[in-house]
């Protein structure tokens, strides 16, 4: 099966901080992710002059799309970005990965996050989205969506209501299955009310976190996924150290975590969900594909960035095999 990503399109700028003491001067909350203004932005970009940081294509979902083609799956991604150097950047960072490249292009300067990484691991987030979240329902063709099997949208596009509600409408009258991820639990309680009525109506596959769980249906996460099973025909439920929860119908399992200690978990949900989904395009169970999962976030928190280094694929490769045998 070929999966296709819709997302935000963004450009990641990494930077390792000393002490926490720099996110109380710019003003965003640790562990948090904070939408910020283009002037912000800027501001952000002066406290980094003369720092070493880490650019890469970003956004959560394209980093998902990315490591579907890396593991030797078909899936692509659409998103929205400017007419600059970013934006050309972008573009070939998606087709060096083997995923095919459905971006939509505007004017003006292309959406970023910059990512600060605090010494135990925790990310902490300042994004400027720019064109990203205003893709149109129109751009995304009925051709495009059936050239696919499985529609994967990420949770931060659900400021864009028009968006979310008629691709998801649409895919699944063209028969390809949805999966939504909840993004952030700040984005869950924002829109609790829009993501309670489209969810039991269109997603298929939801992935989450404790947080993003528990701020959707108010309960712990072996209740939530219980809960949320009953509304999708598959729940994921991440809780990092502690693997993930996985539930089906009636059936409910958890996976291990993988990895050890994290040098920086930033990635690690998008890559569990790359494992998962690249594990249901090739048949394989549910177990199998949250075992995939599971792999690939366990190699992410082992580097900074949300993406696993190039000579890391042919191991991982061989153990994916191992796990689908």
């Amino acid at each position: 099966m070929k999966v296709l990503g819709l997302g935000n399109a963004l450009v990641d700028v990494l930077s390792q901080l000393e002490s926490d003491d720099t996110l109380q001067l710019i003003g965003i909350q640790k562990g948090a992710m904070d939408m910020i203004t283009e002037e912000q932005m800027g501001l952000i970009r002066k406290y980094q002059e003369g720092k070493q940081t880490t650019v890469t294509s970003g956004g959560a979902n394209c980093n998902t799309m990315r490591a579907i083609a890396l593991l030797g799956g078909t899936s692509g991604f659409i998103g929205k970005v400017g007419d600059d150097e970013l934006a050309r950047f972008y573009e070939q960072e998606i087709r060096a990965s083997g995923a095919a490249s459905w971006l939509i292009r505007s004017h003006g300067p292309s959406g970023s996050c910059t990512v600060f990484i605090s010494p135990d691991g925790e990310r902490t987030m300042g994004t400027f989205l720019g064109p990203a979240p205003t893709i149109r329902p129109e751009e995304i063709t009925d051709e495009l969506l059936r050239a696919y099997h499985i529609l994967y949208i990420e949770g931060y596009l659900i400021v864009n209501e028009p968006l979310v509600r008629e691709t998801m409408a649409r895919a699944r009258r063209l028969g390809l299955r949805v999966a939504l991820d909840l993004a952030n639990y700040n984005i869950v309680n924002a829109f609790k009310p829009l993501l309670q009525d489209i969810v039991p109506q269109y997603v298929d596959i939801l992935f989450c976190n404790a947080s993003e769980a528990e701020a959707f249906t108010g309960e712990e996460p072996h209740a939530a996924v219980r809960s949320l099973t009953k509304q999708v025909d598959t729940a994921i439920v991440t809780l990092g150290k502690e693997g993930a929860l996985v539930g089906h119908q009636a059936e409910v399992f958890q996976v291990e975590a993988e990895g050890g200690k994290p040098l920086d978990t930033t990635g690690a949900g998008d890559n569990f969900a790359a494992g998962f989904l690249y594990g249901l395009s090739v048949g394989a169970t549910r177990e199998q594909a949250a075992r995939i999962g599971s792999c690939l976030s366990g190699e992410v928190i082992r580097v900074i960035g949300p993406q696993i280094p190039a000579e890391r694929w042919e191991q991982i490769k061989l153990k994916v095999q191992s796990i689908l045998a």
